[in-house]
């Protein structure tokens, strides 16, 4: 493994611990039209957990690719509806956390993507 995949592996299995640690805090981001909020975040958490792990195992790393790359676009309505409307999140300190880091966060998926598809591509030998 490279350093890369081992960095990409532990930031998504640490990530989806954080979904079973502190699952209010996701909730409170989740916009109302998706349902079943709590329900959500336990999937989105076994989700990153379950595409971190698979990072580990060249076997395994090309569905990690695709996984996690799906897994970032589904999150990602729950990072722009928490830019938009961050009254609207619960427990979000405004005088904590700048507006412009919540917009922030948005670009921040798409150089994750990028992370994911660089750790995961094949090396040419």
């Amino acid at each position: 493994m490279t350093r890369s995949q081992k960095l990409l592996a532990v930031f998504f299995t640490i990530a989806g611990i954080l979904h079973f640690v502190r699952p209010r805090s996701y909730e409170a981001i989740m916009p109302e039209y998706i349902p079943y909020h709590s329900e959500a975040v336990f999937i989105s958490g076994v989700a990153e957990v379950a595409g971190g792990l698979a990072l580990v195992s060249e076997r395994t790393r090309p569905f990690a690719r695709w996984w996690l790359i799906g897994l970032l676009i589904a999150v990602f309505p729950a990072n722009l509806h928490m830019a938009l409307n961050p009254e609207d999140i619960r427990g979000l300190d405004m005088d904590q956390v700048p507006r412009w880091a919540l917009w922030a966060r948005l670009p921040l998926q798409a150089a994750a993507v990028y992370w994911v598809i660089r750790a995961t591509e094949k090396k040419r030998r």
